[in-house]
């Protein structure tokens, strides 16, 4: 999965509509399949984006028994996705079984996605964590003990907002990497708590970053991804000092 493109979350429910906004594009794609996209068209869709050359993040966010996500996980490595995640919260033993699915299930010849954890959910706020989930712990604190089960459990990286990646590389390393949700031009906006500008996120040493509305409900779409794919790219040039402007 190429860096320096974002990672579109295709936020449609049904088939038509994601054709529609795919043939809009006349390039390969970093793209992110969600849940109420992949209960609508199964496999079938990831089948036709593949065929297109697009690069596909299966965000099912699988959190159950170990042994349910280890057999979940061996059967989704078969479909030639480049990334996929779980849920951290389903713990260490959950997240080695995934591990362990999912090199499993990969074709002969082939690497595996790369697998991630989720954290704590971008639209999640200090008060909801205190109040829903009664952590005694803040955000920051709740990401960073995810993250650490996650690395021992042998994962790739997680899934974090971009305000908490800077902390993750610092505590885990460079070769840890950190998925970056909550992505706007203009931030504070939605139901998304904790974002960034694609620019402030590579900066933050973000490796990957997902934006979806921005993109897809824009009036023009082609536009808007351009717009953001500059700013990220702006962002990792400044990071690895080439700007030259």
């Amino acid at each position: 999965m190429d860096r320096t493109k974002p990672i579109i979350a295709l936020d449609f429910q049904e088939m038509d509509q994601l054709e529609a906004f795919i043939n809009l594009f006349d390039e390969p794609l970093n793209v992110k399949i969600g849940m109420e996209l992949y209960y609508t068209t199964g496999t079938e869709m990831i089948q036709k984006l593949r065929a297109k050359g697009h690069d596909i993040f299966l965000d099912l966010k699988l959190h159950d028994i170990p042994n349910t996500v280890k057999w979940a996980m061996k059967t989704l490595a078969k479909q030639g996705v480049a990334m996929i995640n779980v849920h951290a919260l389903g713990g260490k033993a959950m997240m080695e079984a995934a591990r362990e699915g999912l090199v499993k299930g990969t074709p002969e010849g082939q690497n595996p996605p790369i697998l991630l954890a989720v954290t704590q959910l971008t639209s999640t706020s200090e008060e909801q964590l205190k109040q829903e989930q009664l952590s005694m712990v803040t955000i920051k604190e709740s990401v960073d003990h995810l993250a650490q089960l996650t690395q021992a459990a042998s994962l790739n990286g997680i899934v974090c907002s971009p305000l908490e990646a800077a902390s993750i590389k610092e505590k885990f390393g460079p070769a840890f990497l950190t998925v970056t949700p909550g992505i706007r031009l203009v931030t504070g906006q939605d139901d998304q708590k904790r974002t960034a500008t694609p620019y402030q996120a590579a900066l933050n040493g973000c490796d990957y970053i997902v934006i979806g509305r921005p993109i897809t409900q824009a009036e023009d779409p082609k536009e808007a991804y351009q717009k953001i794919k500059t700013d990220w790219q702006l962002g990792l040039k400044e990071l690895k000092g080439e700007r030259n402007d």
